[in-house]
């Protein structure tokens, strides 16, 4: 299997002396392409910080960082920048939709903040494949919350990105959209091919992932992987 992610004795603190967080200590783990994997984990146990240095929203003190075989903590900023637009999907707990633009916007916004060519048709097409057939002209606030994630997945996939990285996306859903939305990260891998990477305290994110990592004072405390059917 293609390793899509690796994390090298990844330590993140924060401040110094006696008063220094260690968020991370020494971390090692490796997920892999064309998967679901679920980190999990209380919280305080390093979860987020796990995602932001993952996906180089922020710096590991110390330790290395390989999306897709290159090293992102040793990039500067511009090519990190470069590379979340291009390799990188994001989808969050409060979806972070741009209120004033129609669905069909918001799914074309990372092509049009790396100036590529904004293509109306496949930006619809993208909207049916996760459920939205017809409600590309809507703005956020004529959607659910279960409509708008599936918004936020869909510019996600747009660019075709390397890993998808979605930080408790099922945090502000009901149950059953929740089931939902999960449904459709797990198609994204199977129909898709996609890579994602789900920052949960859910346990029912753990039972479709096709790997588990829980988290523990900034370690790694447990791996696990599914079983197949």
């Amino acid at each position: 299997m293609d390793t899509a992610l690796e994390l090298d004795h990844v330590t993140r603190t924060y401040g110094r002396g006696p008063h220094a967080v260690h968020a991370l200590h020494g971390l090692n783990a490796r997920l892999y392409a064309h998967s679901l994997s679920a980190v999990m984990g209380p919280s305080g146990s390093g979860k987020s910080t796990f995602l932001q240095c993952a996906a180089g929203l922020d710096r590991p003190t110390s330790g290395t960082v390989r999306l897709a075989g290159r090293e992102v903590s040793a990039m500067r900023e511009r090519e990190l920048t470069r590379l979340r637009r291009e390799r990188i999907g994001f989808v969050f707990q409060s979806f972070n939709l741009l209120p004033t633009l129609t669905a069909q916007e918001n799914v074309l916004l990372p092509l049009r903040l790396d100036g590529k060519r904004r293509d109306p048709v496949r930006a619809r097409r993208m909207l049916a494949r996760v459920g939205l057939e017809g409600r590309a002209d809507a703005r956020p606030g004529e959607l659910s919350g279960g409509q708008q994630q599936r918004v936020a997945i869909a510019r996600a996939l747009i660019t075709e990105p390397d890993i998808v990285f979605a930080d408790e996306p099922t945090g502000a859903l009901d149950k059953d959209t929740a089931a939902d939305v999960l449904g459709l990260l797990r198609e994204s891998v199977s129909a898709y091919g996609a890579t994602v990477v789900v920052v949960t305290h859910d346990p029912a994110v753990a039972a479709r992932a096709d790997r588990v990592l829980r988290l523990a004072d900034g370690r790694l405390a447990e791996e696990t992987a599914r079983v197949p059917a």
